[in-house]
């Protein structure tokens, strides 16, 4: 039997006894059946079940492999319909309390969904009404031979161990010479799942309760890449962000940026002692850790003061904005305000990099039909050349923008299904679907929300998954929010105002 890399798996060399006990009941959704064996505990599935929504909703899955930092995106393609798998066998009962081990049976898949797939157990041939849904990452899934090799028991589905006299010559001419996993797909899913950070590293973090400026915080959790990050000397506040993202940065950045950050005399006599040293403690995150940034050539064409752009709103991004350059910092960095947000105080100030994928050439958004937001306040309709006589100032030229230069093909389509970080609250992760494409970004609606709480992100975003990633890697996934489910912070971020866009106030970061 051929694996998914071209090896060979024999048949397993004989076939348990059909009478054998279940090990695990099973529960039925809409017609399908649904192995809950999670990965994860099962406190962060039990809420949401994927393979009935699908069915529900007749929508898909967003593929593995347009995720650049999705566990086993690189081989995620060759898992295809009709390949071959060994999982439990949920119809084997000779009673309600026989529980005492598992049984397992062959099954191919009928269709893959993210890290999902519709498995149907062989013998049933047409017969749909016992398919189940089951995350392929699963402990109880494994390659054909698997049960052979360990002892473990195989026999047929009680409701079709009719249909054959001779179990045994059906499987070999349904098995011989069919795809199966890699026998190294276990560890496979454990390496992929590796990341660089540890808890009780130390990072520079972005202050969500003023973006402008940084925090010191320390690692206290690490699930599937995304970290738990405690700020110091803000008891029981913490904020949550991928290991790749552009809102953590080691230790030293600001001081070599420019940035401003919110930290101790102690911590500041630290960093200059760093950087002349070059010596780093083993609580203290290294650069080499962290997502790599484009180094700025003394020849490109850099961003400069009052310069104006199109950005997506940091604090409302389901806005795509006017934007002022205020401060340019060092390495290629520099502080972007909205215009017509501006807090008194600078607060909302919002720190990019020149390869920043959220930040446009003027008309952008003219260019790819996107409506774009005038500044708070502004009167009569928006036009770019008006507005920059009327505010005297220029616009940044397409040629600083890595964006342009990079021309990223967008591999998502509207309508499909993914798990998307909100990132006005990004400790949670929701049901969401992909609600338009337009160049390099995608608009994610959260299932059951209405639109204003859609968010403009970048198709490269690392706050998108496949579906099943959070039962891959232990994560609480937020079902969809039904119709009487009030809007309150336990669920989500609190309800928009109706007025909230005519007025000054703006979200913060939760």
């Amino acid at each position: 039997m051929a694996t998914v890399s071209d090896e060979t798996v024999s048949v397993p060399p004989s076939l348990a006894s059909n009478n054998i006990s279940p090990s695990q009941q099973s529960s039925r959704l809409n017609g399908a059946t649904f192995i809950a064996i999670p990965t994860a505990s099962a406190d962060a599935i039990a809420s949401f079940i994927w393979g009935s929504y699908l069915k529900t909703t007749g929508a898909h899955g967003a593929p593995v492999g347009v995720f650049r930092h999705a566990p086993l995106q690189d081989m995620w393609g060759q898992l295809t319909a009709g390949m071959k798998v060994e999982v439990i066998n949920t119809d084997c009962s000779h009673g309600p309390n026989d529980t005492k081990e598992k049984v397992f049976w062959f099954a191919y898949i009928v269709r893959v969904e993210g890290y999902l797939a519709l498995l149907r157990y062989e013998g049933c041939d047409d017969d749909s009404s016992m398919d189940f849904w089951c995350n392929l990452c699963n402990k109880d899934v494994h390659c054909v031979g698997w049960c052979g090799q360990n002892g473990i028991k195989l026999a047929p589905p009680r409701s079709i161990e009719h249909r054959q006299t001779d179990w045994k010559t059906f499987l070999v001419n349904k098995l011989v010479g069919a795809k199966t996993l890699p026998e190294s797909f276990r560890q496979k899913i454990q390496l992929s799942l590796r990341c660089p950070f540890k808890k009780s590293m130390i990072v520079e973090v972005i202050d969500k309760f003023r973006v402008s400026q940084m925090r010191v915080g320390k690692i206290s959790e690490v699930i599937g890449g995304r970290l738990k990050i405690n700020y110091e000397n803000i008891p029981g506040e913490h904020f949550w962000v991928h290991h790749a993202s552009e809102l953590i940065h080691p230790v030293s950045w600001s001081h070599v940026t420019g940035h401003e950050i919110e930290a101790t005399q102690e911590y500041h006599n630290d960093v200059v002692k760093l950087i002349e040293t070059n010596s780093y403690s083993a609580s203290i995150a290294t650069p080499d850790l962290f997502r790599k940034i484009p180094k700025i050539s003394p020849d490109d064409d850099r961003f400069q003061e009052g310069q104006k752009l199109e950005a997506v709103d940091p604090l409302d991004m389901s806005r795509i904005c006017p934007a002022t350059i205020g401060k340019v910092l060092k390495n290629g960095y520099f502080m972007l305000s909205i215009d017509g947000s501006l807090a008194e105080d600078g607060s909302d100030w919002f720190c990019y990099h020149s390869s920043s994928r959220l930040i446009f050439p003027i008309n952008f958004c003219e260019i790819n039909k996107i409506p774009l937001s005038p500044p708070l306040d502004y009167q009569g309709e928006f036009e770019w050349g008006k507005y920059l006589r009327e505010t005297n100032s220029v616009y940044a030229p397409r040629e600083v923008f890595q964006i342009i230069k990079e021309k990223t093909t967008n591999p998502f389509s509207i309508g499909m299904k993914i798990e998307a970080v909100d990132m006005m609250a990004p400790h949670l992760v929701c049901v969401a679907t992909i609600a338009q494409v337009a160049d390099s970004l995608i608009r994610v609606h959260f299932d059951g929300w209405s639109d204003d709480f859609e968010q403009w992100i970048d198709c490269q975003s690392t706050n998108i998954y496949p579906i099943g990633w959070c039962e891959l890697v232990g994560y609480k996934l937020e079902p969809p929010k039904q119709p009487e489910q009030e809007n309150t912070e336990t669920t989500k971020r609190s309800s928009k105002k109706s007025n909230n866009r005519k007025s000054n106030k703006r979200k913060r970061l939760t």
